[in-house]
């Protein structure tokens, strides 16, 4: 899909950093938007935002406050919007957080609130949009992250979510075939977002070494990459050359990326004892 003029997108978690950024992008190519997250006052400033980046006054904005991770909320939310504002030609889902910690201090209710917000949150608004853009095709974008090929210390439960978001989006894209839906997944690095500032506040030493590895994007560098990249048939969007750099490397020489980390792991290590 190369033409949004007069398309339908739905972006969830749209109120902020990289799902903000596309919406505004899109809008700006003269889609129709509706945006989904939890805070309505937020979604309600993001939605003027937006809207101030239109080129046509026959583009409609709206949006819907739902959980990702609660089912019954987010097929009322989709069954509503279809109704109201028309069904998705395209589906972004851009919601997710992360809480950086060391595996073993990580409580079971965070890792379980992180894998329904980033997997089971994409598995929940893809099943209720799908039946929508089985009448006339479309393309879904999931994003999960550079952590979602490369295991990162520090991200054990995030990583889980996002390495399975990959798998789910592969097996959902060879379902899809049939109706026209193609099926997308961004793959972005550290990106200077809201939720990437409450990540620094619990990540550990030895996960902001290994994050050096590739530059951080804005949310902007990042919206350009995904819509440039739903233009073409390919299934993983990487933004960033050193990103795409990781990807290749990983895929052809995994032990030397677990290597290098390793090595910035011990080195991390040896300086910490060395203050002690």
């Amino acid at each position: 899909m190369k033409d949004f003029s007069n398309r339908t997108v739905y972006v969830v978690g749209g109120s902020s950093g990289i799902g903000l950024a596309a919406a505004g992008e899109l809008a700006r190519r003269g889609a129709h938007i509706v945006i989904f997250g939890r805070d309505t006052q937020r979604l309600s400033h993001a939605l003027d935002r937006i809207a101030s980046r239109r080129i046509s006054q026959d583009q409609r904005f709206s949006y819907t406050s739902m959980d990702v991770s609660v089912w019954r909320e987010v097929l009322q939310a989709v069954e509503k919007t279809a109704a109201s504002a028309g069904p998705p030609d395209v589906l972004i889902n851009c919601a997710g957080r992360a809480y950086p910690g060391r595996f073993e201090d990580i409580g079971m209710d965070q890792a379980e609130e992180t894998l329904k917000t980033n997997l089971l949150g994409c598995i929940h608004t893809c099943r209720a949009a799908i039946p929508f853009m089985k009448k006339s095709g479309g393309v879904i974008v999931n994003t999960s992250s550079v952590a979602g090929f490369v295991g990162v210390f520090g991200y054990t439960d995030y990583c889980a979510s996002k390495y399975g978001l990959i798998g789910f989006s592969e097996a959902l894209r060879s379902e899809l075939k049939p109706w026209g839906i193609h099926v997308q997944v961004l793959c972005p690095p550290d990106t200077d977002t809201p939720g990437y500032a409450v990540e620094n506040l619990t990540k550990p030493e030895e996960t902001r070494r290994i994050s050096t590895a590739a530059r951080i994007l804005t949310p902007e560098q990042v919206a350009s990459a995904l819509i440039r990249g739903m233009g073409t048939s390919r299934f993983l969007i990487i933004p960033g050359f050193e990103s795409r750099l990781i990807f290749f490397i990983k895929r052809l020489f995994p032990s030397l990326v677990e290597w290098v980390n390793d090595r910035q792991i011990r080195q991390c290590r040896k300086e910490r004892e060395g203050v002690r």
